[in-house]
């Protein structure tokens, strides 16, 4: 017998205070939880959620963090259509949409193996993104394109 979505429910307990980062894209949870570098916090994450939006999503619930701005562009680099929910007392605070920024500054190295972001350490990397589906990045140094 086949279950309805409605009477599907994620059997994940709910989070005091921290955030939730919803409509990560399925099988990229993973890659968010990396990027994040929160190995010190508790954290939750749930594979392959049914979801009604995305047909399939991925799901990550952190204990006791709040992102800053520069972890949100962290996030949309892997997914860019998450939603990041900051949650305090069991309660949602705020809600926002994730959206690629037009620059990206120091969170990815240049592919490019000869320009000087990879060689000098005074030079932070920097990225114009070109098209954000699929996500296209120009280097602000030595103009490389490459899609993430």
């Amino acid at each position: 017998m086949v279950q309805s979505m409605k009477e599907e429910k994620l059997k994940v307990e709910k989070i005091r205070n921290g955030t939730v980062i919803d409509h990560v894209c399925a099988g990229k949870a993973l890659d968010v939880y990396k990027i994040l570098r929160i190995e010190d916090n508790t954290s939750i994450i749930a594979l392959n959620v049914p979801s009604s939006r995305m047909k399939r999503k991925d799901i990550l619930k952190i204990e006791n963090k709040q992102l800053k701005t520069d972890e949100f562009n962290h996030v949309a680099l892997i997914s860019p259509n998450a939603t990041v929910v900051t949650i305090k007392d069991y309660k949602v605070i705020k809600k926002h949409n994730i959206e690629l920024p037009d620059k990206i500054k120091g969170i990815l190295r240049c592919r490019n193996p000869v320009c000087i972001s990879n060689h000098e350490t005074y030079v932070v990397p920097e990225f114009s993104v070109i098209s954000k589906d699929p996500i296209i990045l120009k280097c602000a140094y030595c103009e490389h394109e490459f899609k993430i």
